[in-house]
């Protein structure tokens, strides 16, 4: 019985295998996609294009993808996953927007190998770049941040104890932080540098200005008629 036992293969080891195989398939499937949506186009781009690129049937792309949307945007999956988890490690005695502020930063300080895993990080800015001028999946992009706003705006509210539902404070604050960062990434997507170094000096900088801007007085001078 001892000498069956050992010749049996280790539990779980087929699996294992398996598994490695379909991630590294799912991966592939992902690159292909992204370098042809950059390359020549989100609406161009047709499922059997990205199945034919990593030699798999449009079968086995339905298997890992819904749609063509899904594949755009899973490596943002990834970021917006990886910023919900920063955010719910950030000290209690911060603020709720330093709390929020700490946590994007922290994000574009170590999220780079995060996506590294998945797609290089050019192929990643690239996207973005895309998704800013399709259509498309600009449309989808909207409404991806408006459910954002929404999970972090609970995420906010459980910290600092509050029913997002009856307490407003959660989501206005949630709302003038996110507004400040679909400013910042529209004037990255448009600059001449789409480095992630790039993103986050912008990102510090607009985020820097918000707390005196929104607190001050907006009217000049010659608007007071004086």
């Amino acid at each position: 019985m001892t000498i069956e036992q050992t010749d049996q293969p280790a539990p779980g080891a087929p699996t294992g295998l398996r598994e490695r195989k379909k991630q590294r398939t799912r991966d592939a499937l992902l690159r292909a996609a992204l370098e042809l949506f950059t390359t020549q186009g989100y609406e161009r781009t047709t499922v059997d294009e990205i199945a034919d690129a990593v030699d798999v049937s449009q079968r086995t792309f339905f298997r890992y993808f819904a749609n063509k949307e899904e594949v755009a945007f899973a490596v943002q999956d990834v970021v917006d996953s990886y910023y919900a988890t920063a955010l719910r490690a950030r000290p209690p005695e911060e603020s709720p927007f330093e709390a929020m502020r700490n946590a994007v930063l922290q994000s574009w300080d170590s999220i780079g190998q995060a996506i590294e895993d998945l797609v290089p990080v050019d192929l990643y800015l690239r996207t973005c770049r895309l998704i800013e001028s399709s259509p498309a999946l600009f449309a989808v992009h909207l409404r991806r941040w408006a459910e954002m706003e929404e999970k972090i705006a609970q995420l906010i509210a459980e910290r600092e104890g509050l029913d997002v539902h009856t307490d407003p404070r959660p989501r206005v604050a949630v709302a003038a932080f996110t507004g400040v960062m679909r400013v910042t990434e529209q004037l990255w997507g448009r600059g001449p540098d789409v480095s992630v170094t790039a993103m986050r000096e912008l990102t510090v900088r607009h985020l820097d200005q918000i707390g005196p801007a929104l607190a001050g007085n907006w009217r000049t001078t010659d608007a007071h008629g004086a």
